[in-house]
């Protein structure tokens, strides 16, 4: 399965290489658009499959996307399983509902993600969402980039469509800032 995915992700041109900043404030000479795979709705329907069968057994309630990146991830999702999905935006740097989105107390939630690489996203919606008396169940993802320390401390289970081993390094520990490559932050979230 995860070699159809993968394939997905090449023709959609979702792989760039290069020197990125990612959304964690590591760097990486990889990076994966997956919004490049969602404008296509087939695609992200067959990507998103992956995931919905891996989660067909598990109880939970609703599904919560973490803006910008998990908002389409979760919505497919949630059709392909019939749950309803909302998504936590950042305001002023912290994740929040908006909208007029609320959680029932005691409510199972799945969070969405496009990617994962630290989890830091997934744990700030994670914190949110038991603040507001909701019980994480799990996380999905398009793609699980975690690195074994990374994995380890994630602490929930987690259901990608693929794992994907691209490197990943500290600032001060970049070789691609040492070559003095330009940096390039593709993602959403504001860096400070």
């Amino acid at each position: 399965m995860s070699e159809g995915i993968l394939q997905i992700l090449k023709k959609s041109d979702a792989f760039l290489q290069g020197h990125f900043l990612l959304s964690s404030g590591k760097h990486s000479d990889g990076y994966v658009q997956c919004e490049k795979v969602m404008r296509f709705p087939e695609k992200a329907a067959e990507v998103v499959k992956s995931i919905a069968e891996q989660i067909k057994d598990v109880d939970f309630d609703l599904i919560v996307g973490p803006a910008m990146g998990g908002i389409r991830v979760a919505y497919e999702l949630g059709r392909q399983v019939g749950k309803e999905t909302i998504f936590a935006e950042r305001v002023d740097g912290e994740m929040t509902l908006r909208r007029g989105f609320s959680i029932t107390p005691g409510a199972k939630i799945m969070i969405a993600e496009d990617v994962i690489t630290t989890g830091k996203s997934t744990m700030e919606v994670k914190k949110l969402l038991e603040e507001w008396g909701g019980k994480v169940v799990g996380a999905t993802c398009i793609i699980d980039r975690r690195s074994k320390a990374d994995q380890d401390q994630f602490g929930l289970p987690l259901y990608a469509a693929i794992a994907l081993d691209i490197a990943t390094y500290d600032k001060e520990e970049c070789p691609l800032c040492q070559k003095d490559m330009e940096l390039v932050k593709p993602g959403s979230r504001n860096m400070k």
